[in-house]
């Protein structure tokens, strides 16, 4: 690489067991007055969870909307917006998992903005929520998951049919989101205390998003020296503790290695000039979108397959990949390849996720083709590294080899 850009300008992050203590002060630094609290009915119903934000807030705190979904709509975004207005919230926490972190960053863009009726309907016209003019309201994620969907300038939303027949366009569901640097969270808190809370299979699942973000990092078309040295470092400590937290393991070595190490993956995965999600995130919208199976498992799923497709026609930074997980891979390149793909599988494995694509619900193999081609038209797939050409047709077959 002869020259690169890298345009980021992350929040203010902090970590730290008992770090959401602080959120009243931090933000005071971050010039906002009270905050709206956005998470599941889950995660809002939990003492455990729900409570030290509550207390760190203090009376900062505005109120606390627990009613977003996976589906992430853009309908409960706009009730979290109305919600905002109502107690003169200026601030928006998005506490959970990737959803109501997303749900939140949406929330915030349609709060600051004047139609948004308009707004919605661009939406459902073309995948694409327009952002405002001016600043929005600050938005804050406090994850509980591993996912890694916070430290992003983008988010996902989806409108219900119902939405869509009220904007006029159909009555069928529209996923997309919105991407832009005013949606970066002012401020990020990751507590490994909130994250130790979160159940088991959510919490492994996510685990796998997470990891999938530092895996794709080197091979991306828009890396840098600064995104590879962060996700080797992410791939380092996510390989020794993702392993740990599989077996159970919440200690607080293990918390940090794969808290902080999720940190690491995103860091700069998401920017002005480029994102770094590629391939196997376009099989886990595929997977995930249209049928009942986290991304995060679908993943687990695709990874493998997907790293071989790569391999198998580039290079795909392999051996950068192999130092960052730690694999003693000497001789060739296709040695070091498939010690690549094995360290992925060991990671997949020892987290408990499903190994085949027969295992995801309501999929039936006929529908691989369709499949196929969604992943070939995700928009991530411009991301792949230069050289590779991914058609439907090489698709199918690495689906098929899942199967």
């Amino acid at each position: 690489m002869e020259e690169f850009r890298f345009e980021y300008r992350p929040g203010t992050i902090r970590y730290g067991p008992g770090s959401v203590v602080d959120l009243s002060a931090e933000l005071d630094r971050i010039g906002a007055g009270s905050a709206l609290v956005v998470s599941g009915r889950t995660v809002g119903e939990t003492p455990a969870v729900v409570d030290p934000v509550r207390e760190g807030l203090g009376d900062r705190l505005a109120d606390v909307f627990a009613e977003t979904t996976p589906d992430k709509r853009v309908a409960t975004a706009a009730a979290a917006a109305d919600r905002m207005a109502e107690t003169d919230a200026d601030a928006i926490v998005g506490l959970g998992g990737g959803s109501s972190i997303d749900v939140a960053k949406v929330a915030a863009v349609l709060a600051a903005t004047e139609d948004r009726e308009r707004a919605v309907a661009e939406f459902v016209r073309s995948g694409s929520l327009p952002v405002p003019d001016g600043s929005l309201p600050a938005v804050v994620a406090v994850p509980t998951t591993l996912a890694g969907a916070d430290l992003s300038q983008a988010a996902g939303i989806s409108a219900g049919p119902e939405t869509a027949r009220e904007a006029g366009d159909g009555d069928g569901e529209v996923h997309g989101g919105v991407s832009d640097p005013a949606v970066m969270p002012r401020l990020l808190c990751y507590d490994p205390d909130l994250v130790r809370t979160t159940p088991e299979g959510v919490l492994l699942a996510s685990a796998m998003n997470g990891f999938d973000k530092a895996v794709e990092a080197p091979y991306a078309r828009t890396r840098t020296p600064v995104t590879d040295a962060t996700a080797a470092r992410a791939l380092g400590m996510l390989s020794e503790g993702l392993p740990s937290l599989g077996a159970g393991d919440r200690d607080d070595a293990t918390m940090r290695r794969v808290v902080a190490g999720t940190v690491l993956a995103q860091y700069g995965a998401s920017r002005p000039d480029g994102g770094t999600l590629s391939l196997i995130h376009a099989f886990g919208h595929a997977l995930s979108r249209p049928y009942d199976v986290q991304q995060g498992a679908a993943h687990g799923i695709a990874a493998p397959h997907a790293l071989r497709y790569l391999f198998d026609r580039v290079d795909g930074r392999r051996r950068l990949l192999a130092e960052g997980l730690g694999v003693d891979a000497p001789g060739d390149d296709e040695a070091v390849a498939e010690a690549v793909v094995a360290e992925v599988e060991r990671i997949r494995d020892a987290l408990g996720l499903p190994a085949r694509l027969r295992a995801v619900p309501g999929l039936d193999r006929a529908e691989l083709p369709a499949v196929a081609r969604a992943v070939v038209d995700d928009p991530l797939i411009p991301n792949v590294p230069p050289g590779l050409e991914v058609t439907v047709e090489g698709i199918e077959a690495t689906l098929a080899e899942a199967w």
